[in-house]
């Protein structure tokens, strides 16, 4: 990756965490605001402070610290150090159970309503996705076997209505953790309805790690383009190359090539070994080589020049539509898809712990910086659905039982409220001891799983 990619990845995962750790953290501050607990210290990162402003009647200590993955409010506590007389009923630890618990809620909830309010505007404002229309199914595949033909597009799936191909492959994975057999409901070209029936026992759920539509043979439907260059990725084997935006590969390796699918195909099955190209420019005709870089889909090592195509209108018609709705319907949809997203997050965990999915699945800050530069590069809608989608997983996971995160606290809270007594300070000092260690065991797991896939592509 050159200086400037690496400084466009780095910025907007920094940006991401600054909007995830601030909302996260106002939520705590502005819950104790609202119970009336001094807020001593607002800070975003950990260790050393490097900007430090006083601020407000309390004489809140606003501070950036030098380690960015996280952040704290600091409140006054006479657990963590001696509070005047005076101050005392606005202590944390002097709080009733219930106001404890809304003001460690607070932060997971801050993150959940930031998602719902990017996606409210994302469904208001209109995202282009995908058409579910589907290409020719792989021979052997539970789509050609259910007989399911090239051109149709899904309409519902077991009933549930659908608009767009990420839609299709949400339902077919809520499908998949339930083992439930996935039922399509097409329409054709010639406006012909169709049933199709993919029995449960066809899926795998170790296939979540790699593509679940793919898994079952739907793929993508594409139409017939030339090889012709749209785009060309930064620092990508065509980009060092010399590759340019409408260049047109006229053959590889002298074979002729007909259309932009004959084109990837080549690619993919080249990973590391040189293509020659005669690609004409302007009227010229150059020669350019390119080894296709190793990456991974569907669970196969494939090749990747980093070329796209150009797709007309007509073939961007075929392929994409635009999703919009009303005011109202898009807050229905906003608090649906958090709380389905928030939902699928939970069980996978679940599925994760008992052992039916694997531990690949988990990513750490690596991958999340690399979705980040990617969804930035696509546009901002898609960067505004990055930022929904793992501020949802930052809530769902502070949310989990475990002491040192904001479940861990509820559930201590709750055993306060049950049992009428605070919970004893060796079960807190074990609790937290433990809390550490898992936490340590899931980043080790998290960056684990990001070397891997640097080290595979």
């Amino acid at each position: 990756m050159n200086p400037q990619s690496l400084v466009w990845y780095a910025s907007a995962f920094l940006l991401a965490l600054a909007v995830l750790v601030v909302v996260h953290e106002m939520g705590h501050y502005l819950a104790a605001r609202a119970c009336n607990v001094k807020v001593l210290r607002f800070a975003f990162g950990f260790g050393k402070v490097i900007w430090m402003r006083r601020h407000g009647r309390d004489g809140t200590e606003w501070a950036i610290s030098a380690f960015p993955l996280g952040g704290y409010v600091k409140m006054l506590d006479e657990r963590e150090g001696e509070v005047m007389p005076e101050e005392l009923p606005r202590a944390f630890n002097r709080q009733s159970v219930g106001r404890r618990a809304f003001i460690v809620a607070a932060g997971p909830a801050a993150n959940f309503l930031l998602a719902i309010v990017l996606y409210w505007l994302l469904f208001m404002y209109g995202v282009t996705e995908l058409k579910p229309r589907l290409g020719p199914p792989p021979l052997g595949t539970p789509a050609a076997m259910a007989g399911i033909s090239e051109g149709v597009t899904v309409r519902a799936v077991n009933g549930q209505a659908i608009d767009t191909w990420q839609q299709l492959r949400w339902e077919v994975m809520r499908r998949a953790l339930d083992k439930e057999a996935v039922q399509l409901e097409v329409v054709s070209p010639q406006r012909e309805i169709g049933v199709y029936r993919i029995a449960s026992d066809r899926f795998d759920l170790e296939e979540l790690e790699k593509d679940p539509l793919r898994a079952l043979g739907l793929v993508l439907y594409r139409p017939r383009l030339p090889a012709v260059v749209g785009r060309v990725l930064p620092d990508s084997p065509a980009d060092l190359a010399g590759f340019r935006e409408g260049d047109r590969v006229l053959s590889i390796d002298g074979k002729a090539i007909a259309d932009w699918a004959e084109l990837a195909a080549i690619a993919r099955a080249a990973v590391g070994r040189q293509l020659k190209f005669d690609v004409e420019r302007e009227g010229r005709r150059i020669s350019l080589a390119a080894s296709p870089r190793l990456s991974e889909e569907g669970g196969q090592k494939v090749g990747r020049l980093g070329l796209m195509a150009r797709e007309g209108q007509g073939e961007a018609f075929e392929m994409t539509t635009v999703v919009s709705y009303g005011p109202l319907e898009s807050v229905s949809r906003a608090l649906t898809q958090t709380w389905d997203t928030s939902v699928l997050s939970l069980r996978m965990m679940g599925r994760m712990l008992t052992g039916e999915l694997s531990w690949k699945n988990l990513s750490g800050p690596v991958t999340i910086a690399d979705y980040a530069g990617q969804s930035a590069r696509l546009g901002l809608s898609y960067y505004l659905r990055f930022l929904a989608l793992i501020s949802i997983s930052l809530g769902v996971l502070n949310l989990l039982p475990v002491p040192v995160l904001d479940g861990g606290h509820l559930m201590y809270y709750l055993v306060e409220f049950l049992k009428g007594g605070p919970v004893s300070e060796r079960a807190l000092e074990v609790g937290q001891q433990i809390g550490f260690a898992l936490l340590g065991l899931l980043m080790a797991f998290a960056f684990y799983n990001d070397i891997n896939r640097l080290v595979s592509g």
